[in-house]
């Protein structure tokens, strides 16, 4: 039962919908075949999705299987030159350093691959998909009718460390989602965190208030998706054989629609664009309904505190429209010694967008000469 005002929203959603629609109507008919043609050649030489690392599978509280890799460190990267690291190698136990990565929203651990291109074989690190996510076995929980929550992946992220780094320092690293999962793990196991981790990096996250963003819509298009957007998922999760069709047959207009919200830049690599295209496009749409509402509960500012002893990297693209600059800023203001950055010319996937930047930023950040 859904009352007038539902109806009203999904209205004014509908018709921006079939605005856009029509505006892509020439695209989608006019050179379709060539543009499919095009992105299956990219999806051949594009080396995205290539490294792999030796397999493994965590089992969360509930019974559902994660899928992990784990690539060992091979040759030590420079020493570090802080004093700050170098007091923590001093005192580091003989176990190697472990960097762990957890992915964002509609992505997998493939979303990583310009960071592990850089630092595989110099560390110990582990990737990891979130429930839902990549390799990684649908939820036990939430297929018995349980709600996803960010506490649950929390405990998923738990289970990942006990099974692929039970021991030994560890640098937490999370974009977006992933960020999420990082502070709700702190959340509930703090002295794990004061006891083994030695850095972390919170990459365009947000530590709570996301019911706020605008997605770069005016207020009333705002008000109206966010009236409309978590029955209209339920509705569109119930269908997603019919949605996944659509999905298919709209490719052009979905590629625009991910460009927008992934990219700050217009001059994206197509390798690149095309590669986020397909991670979010293999998420299913009853994965992403069932994740939505965890957002909007998602407030973790009150865990930020037990990562004030460690080097923390807050970093954002600043054309970021999911998790705006300001999530950020807000995360780094609890952490006064984070080191803040801000990506000029950068969107939500900043890590593949400006994969130099992230990359130096976590190299400074690892203590490194912990990896062997």
């Amino acid at each position: 039962m859904v009352g007038p005002g539902w109806r009203n929203g999904a209205g004014i959603a509908g018709a921006a919908v079939g605005v856009a629609a029509g505006v892509a109507l020439e695209r989608l008919t006019a050179g379709r075949g060539v543009r499919r043609r095009a992105r299956l050649a990219l999806d051949a030489q594009s080396p995205f999705g290539s490294l792999r690392g030796a397999p493994g599978t965590a089992v969360a509280d509930d019974g559902t299987e994660l899928y992990y890799e784990v690539e060992e460190a091979r040759a030590p990267l420079p020493a570090p030159q802080s004093s700050l690291r170098g007091r923590l190698l001093r005192r580091r136990p003989p176990d190697p350093l472990t960097v762990v990565f957890s992915h964002g929203y509609c992505l997998n651990q493939d979303s990583w691959h310009y960071q592990r291109a850089a630092l595989r074989g110099a560390v110990r690190a582990v990737y990891w998909d979130q429930r839902c996510h990549g390799r990684s076995a649908r939820g036990c929980a939430q297929r018995d009718g349980a709600p996803l929550t960010m506490d649950q992946l929390g405990r998923d992220l738990k289970a990942v460390i006990d099974a692929a780094a039970p021991t030994g320092p560890l640098v937490l690293v999370g974009h977006s989602m992933g960020g999420m999962t990082v502070m709700a793990l702190a959340a509930q196991y703090p002295d794990l965190v004061r006891e083994r981790v030695v850095g972390a990096a919170f990459v365009s996250t947000s530590a709570g208030r996301l019911s706020e963003i605008s997605f770069g819509l005016p207020v009333v298009g705002v008000n109206a998706v966010r009236r409309v957007l978590p029955g209209l998922l339920r509705a569109l999760g119930k269908q997603a054989e019919l949605v996944e069709r659509g999905r298919r047959a709209t490719a052009d207009f979905t590629a625009s629609l991910v460009k927008r919200y992934s990219f700050g830049s217009q001059e994206v690599d197509p390798a690149v664009a095309r590669f986020a295209e397909r991670l979010i496009g293999a998420t299913p749409i009853d994965v992403v309904a069932e994740f939505y509402p965890a957002f909007t509960d998602h407030d973790k500012a009150a865990a930020l505190p037990v990562f004030g002893r460690v080097p923390v990297l807050v970093l954002a693209g600043e054309r970021d429209l999911i998790t705006p600059v300001e999530h950020s800023r807000a995360v780094a203001a609890v952490l006064p010694e984070a080191r803040l950055e801000i990506v000029p010319d950068a969107g939500h996937l900043v890590i593949l967008e400006h994969p130099e930047v992230v990359n130096a930023r976590l190299i400074e950040l690892l203590p490194l000469g912990g990896a062997g």
